[in-house]
């Protein structure tokens, strides 16, 4: 059972960050040079009077920038929700802009916008090259400003932001298919994360990257590293934590039980593998009925998990689940769509393999 190749797209240059950080550095000159046209330097004679305006000036200056970053703010959460997800990136960008501008590059929140940006890169445009430039800019300030001395809110906020650039990072070099790196960061996610959850014992909800998601991004790197039994109790982890979260019929679930059915074939655990992937069918079955193109892939694997395991009782299951699969990838996506003709392929594939064995 092999998983679907993922796309890595290989687009070094970052157009539109680039063009946004040239054009917010343009807006800071501009300001700086209203500002000294309304209040020009006045030597060592400037009053107290005069400092105190300036600085209420500078203050209101500055307002304009903070309203626009709590639209921007506002319409990325809209945008993600409308599937809109390229102009949700752009307000990432435009957000990370806009921290620059109102706290320095330097400061924590401006690092905490450019680890949003990252993740925006990564789970929304699907582009680990960006996710990983902008997640590794973050990062210095984010551990710098760790150390200091900060409010509980703000010691939260930066080990939430933390969690999201190394969990970035982690995703992005999995993705690129490296997977010692991959696991290295993963790993300085789930230490943030055990440290948010001690510093907030009632549980740390509504963070950007979930417990389930680490904790199956871990597993895919544990398997990536060739650690197969780290691999398989993280990823029992993951359904035991979804399980809690929504129950045993969730559609959730489904992937988690084809991706561990995977694991314990490669320890030729055949009859286990089966196992999950009946549990993962009968999901599909009860969620989408028998004849849905979501039930048609849960048979096939079936069909292929009974044909790995070479047991003679099982050709019987194998027929089966295959003719079933065919039937409603027919049914529903037509005779001539690539996921039947595969399908259809791999059962003759098998049918000439079992006649020769039968032969033999």
């Amino acid at each position: 059972m092999q998983a679907s190749p993922i796309r890595i797209p290989t687009v070094s240059n970052d157009t539109d960050w680039d063009f946004c950080f040239h054009l917010s550095q343009q807006t800071r000159i501009l300001a700086h040079q209203q500002t000294d046209e309304l209040y020009p330097a006045t030597g060592s004679g400037e009053s107290e009077e005069d400092t105190k305006a300036k600085e209420e000036k500078t203050t209101d200056c500055m307002s304009l920038p903070k309203e626009k970053l709590a639209q921007s703010q506002k319409k990325i959460a809209q945008l993600i929700k409308g599937k809109m997800n390229t102009q949700a990136n752009k307000e990432l960008i435009r957000c990370a802009i806009l921290s620059r501008i109102i706290f320095g590059e330097e400061h924590w929140k401006c690092a905490q916008a450019l680890a949003c940006l990252a993740y925006g890169y990564l789970t929304l445009r699907g582009l680990p090259a960006q996710a990983k430039k902008h997640a590794e800019s973050a990062k210095n300030t984010l551990l710098t400003w760790k150390g200091k001395t900060t409010s509980d809110k703000e010691r939260k906020e930066i080990l939430e932001a933390l969690v999201m650039l190394y969990y970035t990072l982690g995703v992005a070099w999995l993705l690129q298919n490296h997977g010692r790196e991959a696991y290295f960061n993963l790993q300085k996610a789930e230490r943030n994360m055990m440290e948010l959850k001690e510093l907030y014992r009632r549980g740390v909800c509504g963070l950007q990257v979930s417990e389930k998601d680490l904790t199956i991004a871990l597993g895919r790197a544990s398997l990536a590293i060739h650690r197969l039994n780290l691999a398989l109790a993280y990823f029992e982890k993951a359904i035991g934590n979804v399980i809690a979260a929504k129950g045993d019929r969730t559609l959730d679930l489904v992937s988690l039980y084809q991706e561990i059915a995977q694991m314990e074939q490669l320890r030729r655990n055949h009859d286990q593998a089966i196992q999950y992937l009946q549990q993962a069918h009968s999901i599909c079955v009860s969620l989408f009925t028998e004849v849905s193109p979501q039930t048609a892939e849960a048979s096939a694997l079936l069909a292929k998990a009974y044909a790995m395991s070479g047991e003679i009782q099982h050709r019987d299951a194998v027929e089966i689940y295959f003719i079933k699969s065919i039937s409603a990838y027919q049914t529903t996506l037509g005779p001539e769509d690539c996921e039947t003709l595969t399908t259809i392929e791999e059962f003759c594939k098998w049918l000439v393999q079992n006649g020769e064995k039968r032969g033999e």
